[in-house]
């Protein structure tokens, strides 16, 4: 075991101090080369070490270099060097910390994890908290705690009951409400296509004067960071509003939500706190390795009404019990890589991963408006929507910039434009990669 894990150590960091030497997209060799795999369930056993060369010689190279720093096709972090190794090491563990008799360890981070998040993100204290998979079980985790608290304040009993003849829930959603809510919500026996629209601005921020008078069970969804934009809807105003009324307020925040772990972009989340519940994804902004969801909820009762499980052989303790606050029971322990990634990083660590990422994206603006570019949105974040001319010139220098592979970065339609969007969300990206990116953008954009 100990010369298996030594030669899985040597691999990895291989294949991370290769990274700067290829292509960030893999090869088209590289994707040929995935033929391989596809054969029969092997009969006889191969020799551990054998199977790692294996999927290092075929997987290694036709890997995305989301690791490296220059991959801004997607909100996607690569992962600190003490998350990474925290995921190493829980790996070995081998924790399932649904229970505190199963895994104290496992337990033990998530309760301080969840402290140290509600503080970097300036969430109220005591919020019930889920550790999950990503953003899509992060909004249903909560949204499902919305649901149960809004009923029950009806008198329905949505675990007794149910939904069928529970009374209707009127649910809120921006314009440009991400699909991954719209799909919690239809996963929850809330409706894809039953939503209420409000219309938004210029920059994909819903408008508050917009909303719909609200009367009986009602969920309003914000945004804190639009997938294109970065914008962030008026929470303060909306929060009021729908409060008023008896409404709770769900805030998805799959990345924006960490700006507030930012003195210089903490004003962006005004009024966010003031929410019933949020969603966001560590790994994104943290960095720490996938799959990495969080979900709070302000009332942790709600939460663990929600998500409680009861079975006489499962013992309860005087810990936080994490079985009775996500829907899984069995799952890894994702508070390991969290608590190094906060550890590692500290409050000011945070702060400045959080502002020199915004920083460069702001450089990656200007430098390409400079060399003659288009840019479509107000540079708030760490998002920036790029456009070449038309649709087709503008999908042509995407192809050109995705096939020179200096870096990666994907398409999407924006209120009717088709635009380059550039996303930057890496610890490990430094000024020098946005200059490279920016000639490699520009070299493609004037073929």
């Amino acid at each position: 075991m100990r010369a298996l894990l030594n030669l899985t150590a040597e691999t990895a960091a291989r294949y991370l101090e290769n990274l700067e030497d290829r292509s960030v997209a893999p090869s088209p060799e590289a994707l040929v080369g995935l033929t391989e795999l596809n054969e029969p369930l092997p009969e006889l056993p191969m020799d551990a070490g054998c199977v790692l060369e294996m999927l290092d010689r075929i997987g290694s190279p036709a890997t995305m270099g989301m690791a490296g720093r220059r991959y801004f096709g997607f909100v996607i972090g690569g992962s600190l060097p003490a998350a990474l190794a925290a995921n190493w090491l829980a790996g070995a563990w081998d924790q399932c910390p649904g229970l505190f008799a199963a895994s104290p360890i496992g337990t033990v981070l998530e309760e301080v994890s969840l402290i140290w998040l509600l503080d970097a993100l300036k969430l109220p204290a005591g919020s019930g908290g889920a550790f999950v998979t990503g953003a899509t079980v992060a909004n249903l985790t909560a949204l499902a705690a919305a649901r149960h608290a809004v009923l029950a304040r009806h008198g329905w009993d949505v675990d007794a009951d149910g939904l069928f003849g529970a009374p209707p829930i009127t649910v809120v959603v921006g314009d440009e409400v991400h699909p991954s809510l719209i799909k919690a919500l239809g996963m929850l026996g809330l409706g894809r296509s039953r939503v209420v629209r409000v219309p938004v601005d210029g920059q994909g921020r819903m408008l508050a004067a917009e909303m719909p008078p609200l009367s009986g069970p009602a969920i309003v969804c914000l945004q804190a960071g639009n997938v294109n934009t970065g914008a962030f809807d008026p929470a303060a105003e909306i929060c009021v509003r729908a409060h008023l009324a008896g409404a709770w307020v769900h805030v998805d925040g799959a990345f924006g939500l960490w700006a507030a772990s930012s003195p210089k972009y903490a004003h962006l989340v005004k009024g966010v706190a003031d929410a019933d519940s949020w969603a966001t994804d560590a790994h994104k902004w943290l960095n720490v390795p996938y799959d990495s969801g969080l979900a709070f909820v302000r009332n942790a009762a709600a939460l663990k009404s929600a998500m409680s499980l009861t079975a006489a052989y499962l013992p309860q303790g005087g810990h936080r019990e994490p079985s009775q606050y996500t829907p899984e029971l069995s799952r890894r322990a994702r508070g390991v890589e969290i608590w190094a990634a906060l550890k590692s990083l500290g409050r000011s660590g945070l702060a400045d991963l959080i502002e020199r990422n915004c920083r460069l994206a702001r450089r990656f603006a200007e430098a390409l408006e400079q060399g003659g570019c288009e840019i479509l949105n107000e540079v708030v974040l760490n998002q920036v929507l790029v456009s070449f001319g038309d649709a087709a010139r503008t999908r042509q220098v995407i192809e050109r910039v995705q096939r020179d592979g200096t870096c990666w970065c994907g398409p999407t339609e924006w209120q009717g434009r088709t635009a380059m969007r550039i996303s930057v969300s890496s610890w490990a990206t430094r000024d020098e990669d946005v200059e490279r990116s920016v000639a490699a953008i520009l070299r493609a954009a004037v073929m």
